[in-house]
């Protein structure tokens, strides 16, 4: 079993890893340039750039983690019908979905303008880099759809091989439109644009010489009224799960800003080190998704309960070996991604919250992955809407401090994980 686990969860690392070398690379390119404007104008736009679709995707997230389950699911229960319906069904809604964004492009650039306070004035840029980047909404949406079915069926190394080809295209012509062409902001835009559409590319290929000979595809049968309602009850849940996570992460952030300096600085790091935390517990979260889907499907209740053992044991070593580093070693991981002296200092007052983190925070991840393969979304919803009215109830209540707001962040993390298996004993165990 523990086999198994490391087999899905190692390339599921790997691809968490690559994602936000993305943005970093884009990052280090415009860092370079400054042909119409300063170096600090493209940094600017493209973070405003990739902010307003982080939002954007972040939301329809639930084509990955619903596709996942139903169809890991169905592999345990060796319904190959089944398993194509999903993802034609997948797939069309986020077709669907795309297809709707880039008609309604303008009135988002515009809602995005209003929203964000353009103290910096790279607002323009950001929207000249926004109109060219829009068009990868199919692939995007696309690929969502098809990483879902893979992990669902088994296979964590085609999404793994994706990414790094998603990467490696975007570097390549990054270099080329900017460096070679001068294309500036456009360029780190087209460049995104043709990367997103290499792993789409890549991705279906594997899907049609693999799978397309094993089934039989009918649109119309995907897309019966029974099936699609389960589908979207299920994505429903974890859309408004997705709305919460958005909703107290933006208002940490927001919480942070209104702190004395470098107060803001502090926090920003120490939730750089939780998200390099979140890459390694998500892939053990998606070999949950596969593991717990494929047992779920195969009414092998004995395997299921296994699998969640194994990758609690694991979470538990990971947990406790972040949690040791950052106690020990947290302000020398601090001064590796700051040299300035009075946010270092300023760290060594949340090292408590830092260290509390990995504790509290891995059986939310493992939960997630367990109940997403279980599509018991609905348990994840309620624990996330009880973890969510701590987190605002605690820093308002307790005085709006740094240390009420990161006391809110624990109570947050170790709800959901509290209220997940309270709220799952009886669909795990039967009791």
């Amino acid at each position: 079993m523990n086999r198994q686990i490391l087999r899905l969860t190692i390339p599921n690392i790997i691809t968490n890893i690559t994602i936000p070398l993305l943005g970093m690379v884009d990052t280090a390119i415009v860092g370079h340039i400054a042909y119409n404007g300063t170096v600090n104008d493209y940094i600017g736009a493209v973070a405003v750039g990739s902010m307003i679709f982080n939002f954007l995707y972040w939301g329809f997230g639930f084509l990955r983690m619903g596709t996942s389950g139903f169809t890991a699911q169905a592999y345990g229960a060796k319904d190959k019908t089944e398993q194509i319906d999903i993802l034609t069904r997948a797939l069309t809604i986020g077709l669907s979905v795309a297809f709707v964004i880039l008609l309604l492009q303008k009135p988002i650039a515009l809602l995005a303008s209003g929203l964000i306070d353009d103290k910096n004035n790279v607002m323009s840029l950001a929207l000249r880099y926004f109109y060219i980047r829009i068009w990868a909404a199919p692939a995007v949406l696309g690929m969502y759809a098809l990483k879902g079915w893979f992990i669902g069926m088994q296979d964590s190394k085609t999404p793994m091989y994706t990414a790094i080809v998603i990467n490696a295209v975007n570097i390549l012509f990054d270099v080329i439109f900017v460096m070679g062409l001068h294309l500036t902001i456009e360029g780190v835009a087209y460049a995104t644009v043709i990367s997103q559409y290499a792993g789409l590319m890549l991705i279906s290929a594997v899907f049609i010489i693999r799978y397309k000979k094993q089934y039989s595809l009918s649109v119309k049968r995907a897309l019966q009224l029974d099936k699609m309602k389960l589908f979207f009850k299920v994505n429903g849940d974890i859309f408004l799960r997705t709305v919460c996570i958005i909703a107290v992460t933006t208002y940490f952030t927001v919480a942070s800003s209104s702190q004395p300096y470098p107060t803001l600085a502090v926090n920003t790091l120490i939730m750089q080190l939780f998200s390099l935390f979140s890459y390694f517990m998500d892939g053990f979260a998606y070999a949950c998704e596969s593991l717990c889907g494929k047992y779920y499907g195969a009414n092998d209740r004995k395997g299921l309960v296994q699998v969640i053992h194994r990758v609690i044991v694991w979470g538990i070593g990971l947990a406790v070996l972040c949690s040791l580093l950052y106690g020990f070693a947290g302000k020398e991981i601090i001064s590796i991604l700051t040299d300035h002296q009075d946010v270092i200092r300023a760290s060594e007052s949340c090292k408590l919250w830092l260290v509390l983190i990995p504790l509290t925070g891995f059986l939310a991840f493992l939960y997630d992955g367990i109940l997403i393969g279980m599509t018991q979304s609905k348990i994840m919803r309620n624990a996330i809407f009880i973890s969510t009215a701590l987190f605002f109830f605690s820093y308002f209540g307790l005085g709006k401090t740094n240390d009420a707001l990161w006391l809110g962040f624990i109570l947050y993390l170790a709800g959901r994980s509290v209220f997940m298996i309270l709220f799952s004993r009886k669909q795990i165990y039967g009791n």
